[in-house]
């Protein structure tokens, strides 16, 4: 593997596991929609999906993660304009973790593609 496909796939990891553990925080201690968490907590579930795959460095997983990516930026884009605060300020991170995802599995999954001759 190309060292600069390992970066991206350290980056892809860890902005993974970054917007696992936020989701998890956000709803449950920090900002829940309910005081004592609330259900929204499931949110980050479909996150351990991709996690092992990441992981593993598989570039398959790489190609189908910016579309999860993509369900998390969403979110973070309708809660950033919609709520105020703390809320706020965790969906800005939220968006800036979801495009650290997106982009670096798409770069992984570049840099580790076919050569053509």
């Amino acid at each position: 593997m190309p060292i600069a496909a390992r970066h991206y796939n350290y980056a892809a990891t860890i902005s993974l596991v970054a917007l696992l553990f936020l989701c998890l925080a956000w709803e449950l201690w920090w900002a829940p929609l309910r005081m004592g968490g609330s259900w929204l907590a499931l949110k980050a579930l479909p996150l351990l999906a991709p996690l092992f795959g990441l992981l593993r460095g598989r570039r398959y997983t790489h190609q189908w993660v910016p579309l999860l990516a993509l369900a998390y930026f969403s979110e973070g884009i309708v809660r950033v304009t919609t709520e105020r605060g703390l809320s706020a300020w965790l969906a800005g991170a939220e968006i800036a973790l979801a495009v650290a995802l997106f982009g670096s599995a798409v770069l992984f999954a570049r840099a580790t593609g076919k050569v053509s001759p």
